[in-house]
């Protein structure tokens, strides 16, 4: 009887990292600055926020990386969930990932990038077809048929073989790193650069409100450092280069955000950068023109193609890893025979993405869902502590650096951004709640024939 296909560690050191990398380098660094600006006001304050939300940032890094460490399995936190709390919490975490969380981000990754491609290529922005009024408008767009062309595409890619998305994930990221440095060196070699200009300062709604919204934009742009995680039983020698990629990535993205944003305020003061909506782009048209701002849109897109490749490499393992458990249907759970990659839990989520970016209503999702994958993210934070009580005996290569403060830390300021986001958006926080429990009567349904 020929055996199972299975998953192989075909990712190494480099290959994990760049995952970190080029997952949280997105769109966010060419774009926040404005709006950590306009909530604090001066310059100072907003190299602060960046400070803070990168040292939480690292913080969530070192307590997964000693549970990545431990359970090396494809899924990251549903894995997590489910052994500090049982099914029925990674079943919630998966469920949220697969039809909203990622498959949305994956489509707004995919919109920006041909927005920023349609600067190039007007005719992208082409209406094809539309239909109703008001918030009910739904149109098709060149652009969108362009952006689902791309997603099917790196979907396709990534089925051919976890090594081949890795090694495109290594060549493209150190490419979008090239380009972020050429622009801070081009920022802090301009000759029209002043040290006054970091002085420089807005009105804003200073004081903890201003500071706590300018993080929630930080850590937005800091996002996606947990990623790797998802592909845990992919990677080689996983106890050593998942807490080294978690760790040394999260470092590398702190580092690189730092300098950008002195390049950014180096070049323009803070009422500049306050009225850009692509700060980026502006600093550069400041220092080589027209060209310097298009050369940002190359690099902005080149950002976004190894964020959308990233999240469909790492992303599409959370319902194989379900469907393995047998709580999504059991062919998700497949493996290919001949690439040894979960082949249709890529397609699920590469197609779902397409769906979702089709409809033009992933943004509204991902805003009503925001609040209950905290939940699961502090949750899945915490599990570190649980799991230290509740499973003794598992082995622990790595052990989280300053615990149990550093996971303690994440939890709270978790808990804090989750009553921040209720207070602003009750609403919506409720209807996330409530979309989320759609997925009950699927649960229950898999759990009893699982049983049986």
């Amino acid at each position: 009887m020929p055996e199972t296909p299975q998953l192989r560690r075909d990712l190494g050191l480099w290959g994990a990292a760049a995952i970190v990398v080029g997952t949280v380098i997105g769109s966010g660094i060419f774009i926040v600055p404005a709006t950590m600006v306009q909530k604090v006001g001066d310059l100072h304050t907003v190299f602060l926020v960046w400070i803070a939300a990168g040292l939480l940032t690292l913080a969530g890094a070192l307590t997964y990386a000693e549970l990545a460490a431990m359970l090396p399995e494809a899924g990251g936190e549903y894995v997590y969930l489910r052994e500090a709390y049982g099914p029925f919490f990674g079943f919630l975490y998966g469920w949220t990932q697969t039809w909203v969380a990622k498959s949305g981000s994956i489509a707004t990754l995919a919109t920006g990038f041909y927005l920023y491609l349609a600067n190039f290529f007007p005719a992208l922005e082409t209406v094809l077809w539309g239909a109703g009024e008001g918030a009910w408008r739904i149109e098709l767009r060149t652009g969108q048929l362009f952006a689902m062309g791309v997603i099917m595409g790196l979907g396709i890619l990534n089925y051919f073989g976890v090594k081949v998305g890795g090694n495109v994930q290594i060549f493209v990221t150190l490419i979008k790193v090239a380009c972020i440095l050429a622009i801070i060196g081009l920022g802090l070699w301009a000759p029209m650069g002043m040290t006054s200009n970091l002085s420089t300062s807005v009105p804003s709604a200073a004081g903890f409100v201003g500071f706590f919204a300018a993080m929630v934009s930080a850590l937005w742009a800091y996002d996606g450092w947990n990623n790797v995680t998802m592909v845990a039983s992919e990677i080689k020698n996983p106890q050593r280069n998942l807490p080294l990629a978690l760790t040394a990535g999260t470092l590398a993205v702190v580092v690189l955000y730092l300098l950008t944003n002195v390049a950014y305020f180096y070049v323009l003061p803070a009422s500049a950068v306050a009225s850009s909506d692509r700060v980026a782009a502006t600093m550069m048209r400041q220092v080589l023109g027209e060209g310097g701002a298009a050369a940002v849109s190359v690099a902005a897109m080149i950002s976004i193609f190894a964020a959308i490749n990233g999240s469909i490499l790492s992303g599409s393992r959370v319902p194989y890893a379900m469907a393995v458990d047998r709580l999504f249907p059991r062919p998700i759970a497949e493996v290919h025979p001949g690439y040894h990659t979960p082949a249709k839990a890529i397609l699920l989520l590469s197609g779902w993405s397409c769906v979702l970016l089709l409809s033009g209503k992933y943004n509204e999702l991902a805003d009503m869902v925001i609040f209950a994958a905290w939940i699961l993210y502090a949750l899945a934070a915490a599990s570190v502590i649980v799991l230290r009580r509740k499973r003794p005996e598992l082995a622990r290569p790595y052990r989280t650096i300053g615990y149990p403060v550093v996971p303690v830390l994440f939890v709270l300021v978790a808990c804090c951004l989750l009553g921040n986001t209720f207070v602003a958006s009750p609403r919506q926080s409720l209807q996330g709640l409530v979309l989320i429990s759609l997925g009950l009567p699927f649960y229950f349904h898999w759990k009893r024939s699982r049983a049986s």
